[in-house]
């Protein structure tokens, strides 16, 4: 597999497989790694919640911990929250997702020192490196036996600093009075974002908030915003808002229905 635009992706299991994750995290660390010079190398990983995704996950960590990374597990998370955590613990990362899709399907994205994209020149390096371990005569990576590597973290503690980061970003401005439909695609942002909102002084109605590995992005979420509309307007709310599977993308609903997409968000925000 190659990098797409957004990390590597496929069928669990099929076109993408726990040997190749592992595989993958070896390669990333060997890669990614050597910007850590005379000191342990950090790794942050979270997952969405796919029925695979903690497979996934697991392969993952027995990678890196196989090329001597330090691996801090955030669980289930949303993938702003992983790159906040590189930032903040001056680490790489790693996100098991596919985002939007289906959940038959998962992915892997990974990010630099800091929490920042990888260039393409630092992709095509690493999937170089996939090849070379391809060619290594070890046994398979991803049929090792697993066992944790690092501190097998406080996802707790990473939750309520990713909370406080985000209220932040309001200047001291509260939500008090408003009513907001939260639909968190019974995704990774299920455990979080309502919180974050209530903290802020919103009323908040949640839905889709019960992912049970197979419903993500299942009728509900960003890609179908027609589910969080209806909430909108049944429930007489202020505005609504709908994540996808992995929480890195909204699409909002004004308190009349009308859908206010990526484009009118960001000319708000600029604005």
């Amino acid at each position: 597999m190659k990098f797409g635009t957004d990390g590597v992706r496929g069928r669990a299991h099929d076109e993408l497989t726990l040997e190749f994750a592992t595989s993958l995290a070896m390669a990333a660390a060997r890669v990614l790694g050597s910007s850590f010079v005379d000191e342990t190398p950090h790794v942050v990983v979270g997952a969405d919640t796919r029925l695979s995704s903690p497979d996934f996950a697991r392969a993952l960590h027995f990678g890196f911990g196989r090329e001597g990374v330090q691996v801090t597990d955030l669980e289930v998370a949303p993938t702003p929250m992983v790159a906040f955590e590189c930032g903040r613990l001056d680490a790489m990362g790693a996100m098991v997702s596919a985002s939007h899709n289906p959940w038959e399907d998962n992915g892997i994205k990974l990010f630099a020192r800091g929490g920042t994209k990888l260039p393409d020149d630092v992709e095509q390096r690493i999937e170089a490196e996939l090849a070379a371990i391809a060619r290594e005569s070890r046994e398979p990576a991803g049929m090792v036996s697993y066992r944790p590597f690092g501190p097998h973290s406080p996802a707790a503690d990473a939750r309520a600093a990713y909370g406080r980061h985000v209220a932040e970003m309001l200047d001291g401005r509260r939500l008090d009075g408003l009513h907001v439909v939260l639909d968190t695609a019974n995704g990774a942002g299920h455990a979080i974002a309502p919180i974050v909102l209530r903290e802020l002084g919103a009323e908040v109605t949640v839905v889709a908030d019960s992912p049970n590995g197979r419903n993500i992005n299942d009728g509900c979420g960003a890609t179908v915003p027609d589910h969080v509309r209806r909430h909108v307007i049944d429930r007489g709310a202020d505005v609504g808002i709908a994540l996808d599977g992995d929480a890195d993308r909204l699409i909002a609903v004004a308190h009349d229905g009308d859908v206010v997409d990526g484009d009118h968000i960001i000319a708000i925000c600029a604005a």
